[in-house]
């Protein structure tokens, strides 16, 4: 998951960075753990536990990277202007656990592909501080590992802020960020349709959800590399109040807070160095 970093302008205006390229190994590869507690989806009041394994892989290459925040393959870059190639995934949900959902089909894996436009929005765009309006437009899919399907569309333009090298002896990566998130039907459907077949009333009337606004999300992410560990937290809070399917029986809480901590151990690093800014 890509940290979402926003601050008011007021902070924002006492921060200065300067572009400082260093040489880092082309690729890192390590394993770890991501102790993570989440809701089985947005809008659910029921949350699950998990222990997910954490590969750790990092490759700085010209066009594709991959870093804690995803893979990423770049389009075109400017000075202040990028167009990469990014994606995300979520977990399944066995619906028989899930009281909302009782009789209905379970939620398959999902995972979501598309492009991720990124502005600079100051003037010291591969510094410590880093201020980006973040713009990802990614076509969603299902998956039971036998077949994939289509589930729409999903975009969440926002602001990030980045501070880098800051803590107690420093070296500490804080992100924050914050904006809006849309989706289509097919994608609101998925999580909030009712068809007649699973109708109960008056506990779980027919619903048909509708395109348009999914609510907001604010993110902050805080990570630190060690010399061979790396540790990273998280924490997201969504308010569904004004999304489209707000009114769907599924949703039984208006707001979703999720939180995880991971660590990697870090095994092997390549002897080839690039030079990088961010």
């Amino acid at each position: 998951m890509h940290p979402m970093r926003w601050l008011p302008a007021a902070v924002l205006m006492g921060v200065t960075g300067a572009s400082v390229a260093e040489d880092k190994p082309l690729w890192e590869l390590g394993i770890g753990i991501a102790p993570l507690v989440s809701p089985d989806y947005r809008g659910s009041d029921e949350s699950r536990g998990y222990l997910l394994p954490l590969p750790y892989i990092v490759y700085r290459g010209d066009i594709i990277k991959i870093d804690r925040s995803g893979i990423y393959g770049r389009l075109f870059e400017s000075d202040r202007v990028k167009l990469d190639l990014s994606a995300d995934a979520g977990v399944p949900v066995d619906s028989s656990k899930n009281s909302a959902r009782q009789g209905m089909p379970d939620l398959d894996a999902v995972f979501e592909l598309g492009p991720v436009l990124e502005i600079c929005l100051w003037r010291h765009c591969n510094g410590d501080r880093k201020l980006q309006f973040r713009w990802p437009v990614r076509a969603v899919f299902s998956t039971d590992f036998g077949s994939i399907e289509s589930r729409g569309g999903s975009t969440h333009p926002h602001l990030n802020f980045d501070m880098k090298n800051v803590g107690p002896g420093g070296g500490w990566n804080f992100g924050i960020s914050a904006g809006p998130l849309y989706a289509t039907e097919r994608y609101h459907d998925y999580y909030y349709e009712v068809a007649p077949q699973y109708e109960i009333l008056p506990a779980r009337p027919r619903y048909d959800a509708r395109a348009g606004y999914s609510g907001s999300r604010v993110t902050l992410a805080l990570s630190k590399r060690f010399q061979h560990i790396w540790v990273g937290a998280f924490a997201r809070y969504d308010s569904l109040s004004g999304a489209t399917f707000e009114d769907s029986p599924q949703v039984r809480s208006d707001h979703v807070f999720m939180a995880g901590f991971s660590v990697a151990w870090i095994f092997a690093v390549s002897e080839q160095v690039v030079n990088v800014k961010d």
